[in-house]
């Protein structure tokens, strides 16, 4: 037997009556305001319910248009439709206050109260530590990871519709703090500081007074503290997918990107990472969303790298004259196919790359070469050295020259089994003449090669006048892209992408094609020197 209560009295309260303001039309408040509760499973052995702590609302109401539950546990819940159905999470037996408020025209409200006792017996300690740290911990967007904003149909539990790339969205998004931490009563308070601005999902627009047909960010002010409480999953998700915990946040709250919903099932969650889902949508067509969040400071761009890598386990210091060292080096000859599958417009030789006076030149020349107009070398040490995660610094000065395309950059070796793009890339550093003093730090994977790829630049000065040292630090967790030590992009690795095997070292000056893009007319000859590579673990 599930147990009902209807509650029939209301207070009725009247709140900025304007007798002649006609945009109203007539004023009337809300009559007869009913709040049915069930308590989920409720039976007459089992008055207080099953211990899950969900208790389902109806209200009703004449001439209402609007209620607002507010259940007494410190969480409050607009509902236009008048249902909400809301989890307890306090242990055990406990009584609560409900307050339902109808709201009608031109702010006439009308509220009802009703009490009512709830069995919970959800506990997560672990994720109550881990969430504030025993006391206080600070959640940002994982800017920098993969998917950390998607959505996707609700049976597939994935992002199948999309998931954003590393630092794709809007910054307003980026700049979000969300501090979770424990009150002196053992609460968990919720604070977020958007900075005044929030990036809101188009559906939800004019929520935040905006309007059109993309994502926004929007003036829009999140309040002070709030709560946030934890409960078993009323989601239906594989146990295997997730942690099995949920939660809600008090008065509206939200978790950087409004998508109008403040219960988040927790998916995943460390001290420094959470992966949480959400259920929002239109009625009839919700819609599964995934956002990730990380508490990591000092490892985002703009910041120093603090390598974890400080032994020496090879090095190519180009310190004998000649051509590149044999015992490393192999020579990739000719234009390949269709320019390297690039369009590029040179033609690879031996003759290009030499080691003198303790720097290696790749020369990129105009001149005819085997029915090509451009002469240049491209070199990798596949077969001869690879390694698997640490740090990998290369000191060079670039070509320049509208069209110059030199690149420092590794592949899997795997490469002549699987092919481009399964064995992976990782470009440690690509440089365009056309663009002169952007970096670019770029992986290609499937699903994200050629145009696709995961990017992000930095401007370096001078690039072409000075020697500047290019990094990538590699772990199982992140791939790291630093220049002269300063981090400007990171990157969330994971098992299933082909960055957890060993990989080669190539070194190229390409001309032209679909990066290098239009080549100056008046180019003759331009040199990447490089002073040394050194590879630590």
């Amino acid at each position: 037997m599930t147990q009902k209560l209807i509650f029939l009295f209301a207070i009725l309260l009247i709140i900025g009556c304007q007798d002649d303001d006609a945009s109203f039309g007539e004023l009337t408040a809300p009559s007869n305001l009913q709040i049915e509760v069930e308590i989920i499973n409720a039976t007459e052995e089992q008055p207080f319910g099953d211990g899950s702590g969900r208790v389902h609302f109806r209200a009703s109401a004449a001439n209402a248009i609007s209620y607002k539950f507010n259940f007494g546990d410190n969480i409050t819940r607009l509902a236009p439709g008048g249902t909400a159905t809301h989890t307890y999470t306090r242990v055990g037996v406990n009584d609560y206050t409900v307050t339902v408020t109808a709201s009608g025209t031109g702010g006439l409200v009308t509220t009802a109260t009703i009490s009512i006792s709830v069995l919970s017996e959800f506990d997560d300690p672990v994720t109550k530590s881990l969430l504030t740290g025993d006391d206080t911990r600070t959640w940002s967007i994982a800017a920098n990871v993969p998917g950390h904003l998607g959505v996707g149909p609700l049976d597939t539990y994935g992002p199948d519709f999309f998931s954003a790339a590393p630092n794709q969205l809007a910054s307003c998004l980026y700049d979000d703090e969300i501090t979770i931490a424990l009150d002196a009563n053992g609460n968990i308070t919720f604070n977020h500081n958007n900075n005044g601005v929030s990036f809101f999902n188009v559906e939800f627009l004019g929520v935040g007074g905006g309007g059109g047909d993309s994502d926004q960010c929007l003036p829009f002010e999140t309040g002070g503290n709030k709560f946030l409480s934890l409960a078993a999953s009323s989601f239906d998700t594989p146990d295997e997918l997730t942690t099995g915990t949920q939660f809600t946040i008090s008065d509206g709250g939200f978790m950087s990107y409004y998508i109008n919903t403040s219960t988040y099932e927790i998916l995943e969650i460390s001290e420094t990472f959470m992966h949480v889902r959400a259920i929002s949508g239109s009625t009839g067509n919700p819609l599964a969303w995934y956002l990730k969040f990380t508490t990591e400071e000092g490892s985002g761009p703009g910041n120093t790298l603090e390598s974890q890598f400080d032994e020496l386990v090879w090095a190519e210091e180009f310190d004998v004259d000649g051509p590149p060292n044999p015992e490393f080096w192999n020579f990739e000859i000719g234009n390949g196919v269709d320019g390297w599958g690039n369009l590029e417009l040179q033609y690879y030789t031996e003759d290009n790359a030499v080691v003198s006076d303790g720097t290696l030149k790749i020369n990129l020349v105009a001149e005819p070469t085997n029915g090509f107009n451009y002469s240049s070398s491209r070199i990798n040490t596949l077969g001869k050295f690879d390694f698997r995660y640490g740090r990998i610094d290369i000191r060079a000065k670039l070509p320049e020259g509208g069209g110059t395309w030199p690149a420092l950059w590794m592949m899997g070796v795997n490469f002549p089994t699987v092919g481009w793009p399964f064995c992976g890339e990782i470009d440690i550093m690509e440089h365009r003449g056309n663009q002169q003093d952007v970096i670019h730090g770029s992986l290609h994977f499937p699903g994200n090669s050629g145009g696709n790829a995961v990017s992000r630049t930095t401007d370096v000065p001078g690039v072409s006048d000075e020697f500047n040292v290019y990094t990538v630090e590699w772990t199982s967790e992140q791939i790291i892209f630093a220049v002269n030590n300063e981090i400007y992009h990171v990157f969330q690795n994971e098992p299933s992408l082909p960055y957890n095997d060993p990989f080669f070292i190539l070194l190229n000056v390409a001309m032209g094609g679909t990066f290098g893009g239009q080549v100056d007319p008046n180019f003759e000859q331009s040199t990447m020197e490089i002073d040394y590579i050194r590879v630590f673990q």
